[in-house]
């Protein structure tokens, strides 16, 4: 399908992610993924921070509020509480997290499982300065339902969700936690 794939291999798309336990048939399946040079420890407080904003297209789907560029401090996620904002407002629901590692979430009849992986293709050219390793920061999507409006939903996500991991992976460089 158009969209249904940026930056994965094929063993990424292969791979369980918790949303395949909320969703077993999916109408719709995306992935996305992006190679942060900074260790999983240090990516996981920024996606848990996707809870205050979206940090993506500030523009469209924050109606121009600008995402953070600092750490907020937050607890570690909880099932249940708000998955993300929205123009300042609660959107969506959290429905799994295992911390440091997934958070899977729901939103608008879409789940979607972010999944922090210890980027070991090649260790050594994966280290940053400090000879620490790199991070895989995978997202993928699915969908139940309307399996006629996924194509257009699948490229949807691609651009927003490209967006929104190459903000994460940027700021995880920068900012180290």
């Amino acid at each position: 399908m158009i969209g249904d794939r940026w930056g994965v291999t094929d063993a990424e798309v292969a791979r369980h992610y918790a949303c395949d336990d909320v969703v077993p048939d999916p109408a719709l399946q995306a992935w996305r993924g992006v190679t942060v040079a900074v260790p999983p420890e240090q990516v996981w407080p920024w996606v848990g921070q996707v809870r205050v904003a979206p940090y993506s297209y500030d523009w469209v789907d924050n109606l121009g509020r600008r995402s953070p560029a600092t750490l907020q401090g937050l607890p570690e996620p909880v099932p249940g509480e708000p998955f993300t904002r929205c123009a300042g407002r609660p959107f969506g629901e959290i429905v799994s997290v295992t911390p440091g590692e997934r958070l899977t979430g729901r939103i608008l009849g879409a789940v979607m499982s972010y999944e922090l992986v210890l980027d070991a293709t090649d260790f050594a050219a994966d280290a940053d300065a400090d000879g620490q390793p790199g991070t895989r920061l995978l997202l993928k999507v699915v969908m139940a339902r309307h399996r006629w409006l996924a194509p257009a939903v699948a490229v949807g996500d691609l651009v927003m969700a490209r967006r929104q991991l190459l903000n994460l992976a940027r700021l995880a460089e920068r900012h180290p936690a």
